[in-house]
């Protein structure tokens, strides 16, 4: 019986659906249609002239599958003798770097009993082998046809066999090998006594595809060279995401499936998932996303806009700003209005300021106040920062709290205070902070502490004291009380108190070799400042054994003393007179001084009009007077009485000479009131100006307003250093008004009540 009668059965053995009985076929694809596939017979329709041992054994076919579409094949059926050792041999198959091999086997097997008359030795199994070379090199008789060197792969049976009354049942079987190392393989089939029909053999491989998880990319990864092999593929963020824990990788298993993943990435600042997670697409305008993650893109928040796509951040407009502690995706705020309602209530040099919260507090809750202390002019032409000296309870700067205490403020001067509100983002804007202003206007006040004492002489009976003034006499002083007792182990004995138009005093009936606790105060109409810190002094030990005439000897000898020098005194004031007009008279006339009236050096000023030489007085320059007899009566007061004489009276007109032309023509009439020292009562004035006028300075009466001097209170607390500060450069000038000041103080001290 023939191969094909025993492997086609009537009906044939392998049936199609269109049951045209056409004869299995065996097929090899030499160009793979996927990726995966190394070699599959289904689409060659070519001889495919596989090598076979021996000759008689397997015969390639051709025939059609079930769409009609034709196919080759291999069948053997030796089945009728015994000790059969067919081979077959695929060609050549590239690895392609793969590590291990799939086969799938289609094939049908003829069922042993059903064939007649046949020995024991009908198997219904084949054997499936392979074998590794770097190159094509097998031949006929190369390898040799045995196990080793080909390397047996499984025993393969059917499922299913068929008889020949039945139609072929196709078994599929799916074996791997691996690993392999060489650049190619040969397939073999061993048949050892079948009757069957190969009817397509497939090589391939497996592999994990690319694919994005975790918006991670992770490429195309070959299985491993065992079925439990897990391969590691490195993944790389998707565009526009970033790394959110790392290392990126996913896992290949052998039947090439994804699994156990390893780290995540995530959209970035700016942008969103779409397409099921598998892309990060730009925030559109208006949007925004500040942080990286899986959430979608916001709206930008109140006061805020975008210009751009993917944004982190909506800047703010115009007018509007963020804090640096504020987040991105908080409402763009402003500054806050002024305060409103405020209140002052002046308590002598203190003030308390109370105010209502701003109408507009800008949108946020970070509200504080600053007040900002200014001092200012009597018109409030200028306005100056306030001194370190002003304190404020509880603080100046950042205060929640919408009252404040002010002290230490100067007596009778006016004031304006700014308070500011101003929140989180106060800093960010351009202009400065709205405020809501104040004017006030301090009371008189009591005078400052007296800051130091000092012992000038001591007797067994008597101490000598005297003291710095007050540094803020808050008006004129007008007395000091002194208090003093006797100290007395760790406590004071009974206080005595005196008091005195100076600043010193002389405590009498104290006792001998005694310490004493004094304190001094200073008074002025507002009343007494606080007393100045204990100061401890000691009288002197009185011996009682010197007698009255060594008592009074000293000051015998002090007296004889002081004569003497009265007389050295006169003589040097009279020597000084006489060269001082000499050495005028040659200075003016000489260059140098001609220069040094028109010079810049610091020893001389134009407006002075004078120089100054070492080791002598300040030389009065009678040009620089408009009347006569300011200059005779400053000249005057440089001089002793005694020094000025009238020699001659020249001329006997009563015409007021005429200014600088006429200087050296002084009529008698004139000459005596040039010695006219008349003190002006500053009572009968009405105005520092009205003062001013009657000594004849009325020229800086503007000086004295715009600088604050509008009371005669204020007027004899004034210092030569005051004088030049508001423009009197004038040495003369200077000296005449401190003069008339200091009569002033001298009458208030009069016209005030004196404590005894």
């Amino acid at each position: 019986m023939s191969v094909s009668a025993l492997l086609s059965p009537t009906p044939p053995v392998f049936f199609f659906p269109s049951n045209l009985g056409l004869r299995l076929q065996l097929l090899l694809s030499l160009l793979p249609l996927s990726p995966e596939t190394l070699m599959d017979t289904k689409w060659v329709t070519s001889e495919l002239q596989w090598t076979t041992h021996p000759e008689t054994g397997w015969e390639e076919v051709s025939g059609y599958d079930e769409a009609m579409n034709p196919i080759r094949t291999y069948q053997v059926c030796n089945v009728r003798e015994a000790n059969q050792n067919n081979w077959l041999r695929t060609k050549f198959i590239h690895r392609q770097d793969v590590q291990r091999v799939y086969v799938e086997l289609k094939f049908t097997v003829r069922d042993c009993n059903s064939i007649p008359n046949i020995p024991g030795s009908c198997k219904e199994t084949f054997n499936l082998f392979y074998y590794e070379s770097d190159t094509d090199s097998a031949s006929a008789n190369s390898p040799f046809w045995m196990e080793n060197p080909y390397i047996k792969v499984d025993t393969i049976a059917p499922d299913e066999s068929f008889s020949k009354l039945e139609s072929g049942r196709v078994n599929t079987k799916v074996r791997s090998f691996g690993p392999l190392s060489k650049n190619g393989f040969y397939l073999a089939f061993q048949d050892l006594g079948a009757c069957m029909s190969l009817i397509s053999v497939r090589a391939f491989y497996k592999k994990c595809s690319n694919t994005i998880a975790g918006f991670a990319v992770f490429p195309e990864t070959l299985t491993g060279a065992e079925p439990t092999s897990l391969v590691i593929a490195p993944g790389t963020c998707i565009p526009n995401a970033v790394e959110v824990s790392v290392p990126l990788k996913l896992y290949c298993n052998g039947d090439g499936e994804w699994m156990v993943p390893v780290g995540a990435c995530t959209c970035a600042a700016g942008y969103e998932p779409t397409m099921k997670d598998t892309q990060c697409q730009a925030c559109g305008p208006g949007t925004f996303k500040s942080k990286q993650g899986e959430g979608p893109c916001s709206p930008c928040p109140p006061n805020s806009r975008t210009t751009s796509g993917a944004a982190t951040v909506c800047t703010c407009r115009n007018g509007f700003f963020r804090a640096d502690t504020d987040p991105a995706d908080s409402a763009c705020t402003s500054v806050p209005s002024a305060p409103r309602s405020v209140i002052s209530n002046v308590n002598e040099t203190s003030l308390v300021l109370e105010w209502s919260e701003p109408q507009d507090t800008g949108g946020r809750d970070d509200l504080l106040y600053n007040v900002i202390c200014k001092k200012c002019s009597v018109e409030r032409r200028l306005c100056t920062r306030c001194d370190d000296n002003v304190e404020f309870v509880p603080r100046q700067l950042g205060l929640t709290e919408r009252r404040i205490y002010i002290s230490n403020l100067m007596a009778h001067t006016q004031y304006t205070f700014e308070i500011q509100a101003v929140n989180g983002i106060s800093n960010k804007s351009p202009y400065p902070p709205h405020f809501a202003s104040v004017n006030i206007t301090t009371n008189q006040a009591a005078p400052s502490a007296v800051p130091t004492m000092h012992l000038h002489s001591s007797t067994g009976n008597s101490m000598t004291l005297s003291w710095t003034p007050p540094e803020r006499p808050n008006g004129i002083i007008l007395d000091y009380e002194i208090k003093y007792s006797e100290k007395q182990g760790q406590s004071d004995g009974i206080a005595n108190t005196v008091t005195s138009q100076k600043n010193s005093v002389r405590l009498d009936g104290l006792k001998a070799n005694a310490r004493y606790m004094v304190q001094v105060r200073a008074r002025t109409v507002a009343g007494y400042g606080r007393y100045s810190l204990p100061t401890e002094f000691q009288t002197t030990a009185e011996d009682g054994s010197t007698s009255k005439t060594f008592q009074e000897l000293p000051l015998i000898v002090g007296s004889a003393t002081a004569g003497l020098l009265f007389v050295i005194v006169v003589v040097i004031i009279a020597i000084v007179c006489f060269r001082k007009g000499m050495v005028t008279e040659q200075l003016l006339s000489s260059p140098l001084g001609r220069k040094q009236r028109n010079s810049t050096d610091p020893e001389y000023t134009e407006k002075l009009q004078q120089y100054v030489a070492p080791g002598m007085k300040v030389y009065i320059d009678p040009f620089t007077y408009e009347d006569p007899n300011e200059a005779v009566r400053e000249f005057a007061k440089e001089i002793d009485i005694s020094c000025v004489k009238i020699e001659e009276v020249i001329g006997a007109a009563r015409t007021p000479p005429k200014p600088k032309e006429h200087w050296g023509v002084w009529d008698e009439s004139i000459s005596q009131p040039l010695l006219d020292r008349t003190i002006p009562d500053y009572t009968t004035f009405t105005t520092v100006g009205d003062w001013l006028d009657a000594i004849k300075m009325g020229r800086y009466k503007e000086n004295f307003v715009n600088a604050g001097f509008a009371s005669f209170d204020l007027v004899a607390q004034m210092t030569a250093e005051d004088l030049l500060r508001i423009g009197v450069t004038l040495a003369g000038h200077q000296k005449k008004i401190l003069s008339s000041i200091q009569d002033m103080r001298l009458q208030m001290n009069q016209t005030l009540p004196v404590q005894v």
